[in-house]
């Protein structure tokens, strides 16, 4: 009797592919970003979930930001002394790029974007560099 490859299943498969945990974190913050004629627009937004290298956020109004704009986001001052934060979000102001937009729905769930935050990922600090060792 030979056996059966098994396959991953589908709710564990996202987790398989994630390159830094994702934390669920309501933080206000802003998006920055120039519309296709050039004029800066600002939105008011609320993060839903944040890692090292991404962050989903939700659109207090509805905002018209295209797939793949480039945008500047930025934790609210009062947002950034959060312990739970990871490195790359108090820095200030963040290049990212949208790579999926969550249209509002009816019953009352806002617009959300999701966000790639532009980090140098081998940029992290000393402390967690200590923390990583090679094994054999």
């Amino acid at each position: 009797m030979g056996m059966t490859p098994t396959r991953p299943s589908a709710q564990s498969a996202p987790a398989l592919r994630r390159s830094a945990e994702r934390r669920s974190l309501r933080l206000a913050a802003r998006l920055t970003w120039k519309d296709q004629r050039g004029t800066t627009r600002f939105a008011s937004v609320v993060t839903h979930n944040v890692s090292e290298h991404g962050v989903y956020v939700e659109c207090q109004s509805a905002v018209s930001i295209p797939l793949y704009r480039l945008v500047h986001f930025q934790l609210e001052r009062e947002a950034r002394d959060s312990d739970a934060l990871p490195f790359s979000l108090p820095q200030g102001r963040i290049l990212s790029a949208v790579y999926r937009v969550t249209p509002a729905a009816r019953s009352g769930r806002p617009q959300g974007l999701a966000l790639r935050l532009m980090v140098d990922p081998k940029r992290r600090p000393m402390a967690q560099l200590s923390d990583v060792r090679a094994t054999a």
